[in-house]
């Protein structure tokens, strides 16, 4: 790429360097990161109220610090940000959507990003949702909490009766980095586990074949055109009776009133769920009133180890990219100037 087209060309400056940190960082990575350059840490989800930068106020504090790198996770990386004399930005997302890729290719400033992590994180939490909703345990623990574990002369053991999942059969809907961290997970459970993605070569069945195969449902494909929707009536229709559904990776996935008519009708037995549309879910909404039913407030990815694991994912990143060496998960490679033609 000639300077025409790229008009700012990768500098990476010698002397010491100042990075802004935005996000939360722990672990072995902050240590590399610490003598990469000088750190100013200041997390956006350590603020109270939450502090979450747009473009103009994200451009203020970088110049304000004299930033050349700038680590962030939710803060808005737009229009003004590039403007400042910055070496790399740093998205501590698998996806940096909170970056404008195309405005910072425009002014040569390398975009990296930190894929898979909190694919361990996830797919504990899909483990979780479902032993939680097919064991029965929020009610459950409900009853034990007030005192009624003898409820209406019952016994427990009537009440929460269910099949284990030993020697059944798990669909998992997407095989990325998720998919592949549940698939041993259940496999560890005793489950055997079958895989729909086009994109993934040893995902060896068809939607269709895997919905009618499944007792467990889960998905964990990105949102894009062709997947927007892709479990709708026709697909809890074409499920076995009684299996077991799990969202844990965005509500745009699936049809929530066709959800909630096939739990109705019993076709869905038990779900869980760990994200809604706009991140919040009407207490009055219809999901609500099932116990049969788990749900999360989007917190799948929420362990202190994602946040070591993105540390040293962009710490190592930077220092292949400060060391003159293409980095592993930069999203924009063609602003390096080692890659021109």
């Amino acid at each position: 790429m000639n300077d025409r087209t790229n008009p700012r060309r990768v500098d990476l400056p010698q002397a010491r360097r100042r990075a802004l940190v935005t996000a939360p960082v722990r672990g072995p990575g902050l240590e590399t990161l610490s003598q990469l350059a000088e750190l100013t840490v200041d997390p956006w989800i350590d603020h109270d109220p939450l502090r979450i930068y747009d473009a103009d106020q994200l451009a203020a504090r970088v110049a304000e610090e004299g930033a050349t790198i700038l680590v962030v996770e939710a803060d808005r990386c737009a229009g003004p940000v590039f403007d400042q004399p910055l070496v790399a930005v740093a998205s501590c997302r698998g996806d940096p959507n909170n970056v404008d890729v195309p405005a910072a290719t425009a002014a040569g400033i390398p975009v990296l990003r930190a894929p898979a992590r909190n694919a361990d994180a996830v797919a504990e939490l899909a483990v979780a949702l479902l032993l939680a909703a097919t064991r029965g345990l929020v009610p459950a623990d409900g009853d034990v909490r007030a005192g009624e574990i003898y409820k209406k002369g019952t016994i427990p053991y009537q009440r929460f009766r269910a099949w284990q999942v030993a020697g059944r059969t798990a669909g998992l809907v997407g095989l990325g980095a998720v998919g592949r961290a549940l698939r041993w997970r259940l496999q560890g459970l005793g489950m055997e586990v079958i895989a729909y993605d086009p994109y993934a070569e040893d995902a060896t069945h068809s939607l269709e074949q895997l919905l009618a195969r499944s007792d467990v449902v889960s998905l964990h494909a990105p949102v894009t055109e062709e997947t927007a929707g892709m479990i709708g009536p026709a697909q809890f229709a074409a499920m076995k009776d009684g299996v077991v559904f799990l969202n844990t990776a965005r509500a745009k996935l699936h049809d929530t009133d066709a959800l909630v008519s096939a739990l109705a009708s019993g076709k869905v037995v038990a779900a869980g769920l760990d994200h809604f549309e706009g991140e919040f879910l009407d207490p009055k909404h219809p999901l609500t009133t099932f116990d049969n039913v788990v749900l999360t407030p989007h917190i799948g990815g929420a362990t202190y180890d994602t946040e070591a694991n993105h540390t040293r994912v962009i710490a190592d990143d930077l220092c292949r990219l400060l060391a003159g060496a293409t980095p592993r998960n930069i999203v924009n490679p063609e602003v390096l100037p080692w890659t021109s033609p």
